[in-house]
């Protein structure tokens, strides 16, 4: 007669391991992988502000100080105004030139090139990505620059009455449109990597559904990838946005700066930007001159961080468009 310890199946044996043993080890794997994350979280966040709290320490003299023991002597929002507004404006322009590119670059090797093109073209964005910021510096200096010169005087002279191209144009090329271009230049890499992956991660189901229904492959791109992928090129963009505003060495070796404010994008007299001028004048400083320009870093640190929240903010209200919810 078979004994009732035999009989039931699946029953361990003596040889066999314990019955908890292999879930107790995923559950241990768990729990390590969250306490991981969770403390690079944390270590992120203290990073983050410990940085905002060293710029506003070492920034704060340079903000309660009389103007007049200030560079420029006319007070702090004198001395960072122009630098804010260089910044920004030269980041406005890399933006407006590099989002309609990287779409259109994107869309072609997610939708359009072939398979051995899509992917060769995929290895060279991912590369350009990682060129150097001097390198482009460069590119700027002694080929853009120089090359730009006529488009600056056909510029004056068919859209001189307005005053972005009012002139006088600059004779070297060193103009803040120039600086513009060139980080244009930068960004688009970085902005075309992220808007493909987001284009390769809509639904063929409803691709095909639109297809199907007699669109053309451009009203197919235009009713299902582009606001499925709307979340992801908000996130590139600002991306991009964010290293624009912060690139130092390139600007700093294009752009022919003064501490001026002018929207003259051709001229020779151009506004600064907050990483270029500490690049520029952090050697030479000393005593308060130190303290306003680590202050105008903690304006770049609050600019950055403002950007960054409302494109997390635009992002989240472009959840129904996300890859979870399609």
């Amino acid at each position: 007669m078979t004994s009732p310890a035999t009989a039931v199946s699946g029953a361990p044996t003596g040889g066999d391991k314990k019955p908890g043993w292999r879930g107790s080890r995923a559950r241990l794997g768990d729990r390590i992988f969250a306490g991981t994350a969770t403390s690079a979280g944390i270590i992120i966040l203290v990073t983050l502000a410990a940085v905002a709290a060293f710029l506003l320490f070492e920034g704060f003299p340079a903000l309660v100080a009389d103007g007049e023991d200030l560079p420029g002597g006319e007070g702090f929002l004198a001395f960072v105004g122009p630098l804010l507004f260089g910044t920004v404006l030269a980041a406005v322009i890399a933006l407006l030139v590099a989002f309609p590119l990287s779409i259109g670059i994107a869309l072609f090797i997610s939708h359009y090139a072939p398979r051995r093109v899509a992917s060769g073209l995929g290895y060279l964005v991912d590369l350009l990505a990682a060129v150097p910021s001097v390198v482009y510096g460069l590119w700027g200096i002694f080929f853009l620059a120089p090359a730009m010169v006529p488009t600056f005087g056909w510029l004056n002279d068919n859209l001189g009455f307005l005053p972005f191209f009012a002139g006088p144009t600059s004779a070297t090329g060193r103009t803040m449109l120039t600086a513009g271009l060139v980080l244009a230049v930068m960004i688009l890499p970085i902005m075309t990597a992220v808007n493909r992956e987001v284009f390769l991660q809509t639904p063929r189901l409803l691709e095909e559904a639109s297809l199907a229904l007699g669109a053309t492959r451009w009203e197919m791109i235009r009713q299902t990838v582009l606001p499925f992928g709307r979340s992801g090129v908000v996130s590139g963009s600002m991306l991009g946005l964010g290293r624009a505003l912060g690139e130092t060495l390139a600007v700093a070796m294009v752009l022919s700066a003064t501490n001026v404010v002018s929207v003259n994008l051709i001229s020779s007299v151009n506004s600064s930007t907050i990483a270029a001028n500490i690049a520029l004048d952090f050697p030479e400083s000393s005593g308060l001159a130190v303290n306003a320009l680590i202050a105008s870093g903690l304006v770049l640190f609050a600019v950055t961080f403002v950007v960054n929240y409302a494109a997390r903010a635009i992002v989240a209200r472009r959840r129904e468009f996300s890859g979870a919810n399609a």
